[in-house]
């Protein structure tokens, strides 16, 4: 599958969320993150009590993307998260809260408020639309009892750096003290413009630090996906060591062609994962690959082998 492919797979999943998600949770009024939760128990890719869970370390919070495993229903993914030992998935909507709560399984960066990966917050004449889907989104995130929701800044399409800065800050600052007052942290996307989003306006971690230190809002912090960042800048350890206090949230993939993370690519995630968990990092590590085999055994077991990779 070509990279142009794995975008418009994440984009037809966002739109589908964005559409979707305002009137998802009318069917699980009051529940909170806790409730209904299925306990510890374990599954196989069948469905069946699986007693040889993987035993994790406990010092990285793991998740995974929900886009990269689109081929499993909802419920079964849930059920091979909690097969392979942790509790949380990356890029979930409103509609499929009610069944990660009945799995106990936490999502871990929500979404659906945004309009689509190039339009975003440096474009004023969105600020309007944008600003009324975010309070909207904010509500749902924080009556699920959920705390992150991602944004994008949006394609550059002629806009100097420090217009984009002026333009984000303004847009966010319309909606980041409704965020913290509902305790919501809002996360703006690294991504690379060479290859998989070309015009991207955040595609380096200089702007994204700059845009968390003119909003300086707790409320607001960095998606830093490794993959994306290889690709544009590299450097990924030293930057992650020196600005970690922007980065409240990582993604996972292999360089080149955004793939598993073994050895098969050029990035030591074991070396990467140590570096972040060094830094005293509390929050999630998602993998965010796209995997390989052509069966579904198969496919779980590199999200298996992801995590263990991680699981430093």
């Amino acid at each position: 599958m070509h990279n142009e492919n794995h975008n418009l797979t994440r984009r037809k999943l966002l739109q589908s969320m964005a559409i979707t998600g305002a009137g998802a949770l009318a069917a699980m009024p009051g529940l909170s993150v806790a409730q209904n939760a299925k306990g510890d128990a374990a599954y196989d890719s069948a469905g069946q009590t699986n007693t040889t869970k993987p035993v994790l370390k406990g010092n990285v919070n793991h998740s995974v993307s929900r886009w990269t495993y689109g081929d499993l229903s909802i419920q079964e993914l849930c059920k091979t998260v909690k097969s392979l030992g942790f509790n949380a998935i990356d890029l979930v909507g409103p509609e499929d809260w009610p069944v990660l709560k009945q799995h106990g399984i936490n999502s871990s960066m929500c979404n659906g408020a945004e309009i689509s990966l190039e339009e975003g917050f440096i474009h004023t004449e969105l600020h309007d639309e944008l600003e009324s889907r975010y309070l909207k989104h904010i509500d749902l995130v924080a009556d699920a009892g959920y705390t992150n929701l991602i944004c994008f800044s949006g394609n550059a399409k002629g806009m100097s750096s420090e217009q984009g800065l002026l333009n984000a800050v303004n847009g966010l600052n319309r909606i980041l003290p409704y965020a913290q007052q509902r305790g919501v942290v809002i996360f703006m996307e690294l991504f690379n413009s060479k290859i998989d989003h070309p015009d991207y306006m955040a595609d380096n971690s200089a702007w994204g630090i700059e845009l968390c230190k003119r909003l300086n809002s707790q409320h607001f912090s960095l998606l830093y996906d490794i993959y994306h960042m290889q690709i544009n800048e590299g450097d990924i350890i030293r930057t992650i060591r020196e600005n970690h206090q922007y980065f409240g949230h990582y993604h996972t993939a292999g360089v080149p062609g955004r793939h598993e993370i073994d050895a098969s690519q050029e990035l030591n995630y074991p070396a990467i994962a140590k570096a972040i968990i060094d830094t005293g990092f509390t929050g999630y590590l998602a993998q965010e690959f796209i995997p390989t085999p052509k069966t579904e055994a198969g496919r779980i077991e590199s999200l298996k082998d992801a995590i263990q990779i991680c699981d430093v």
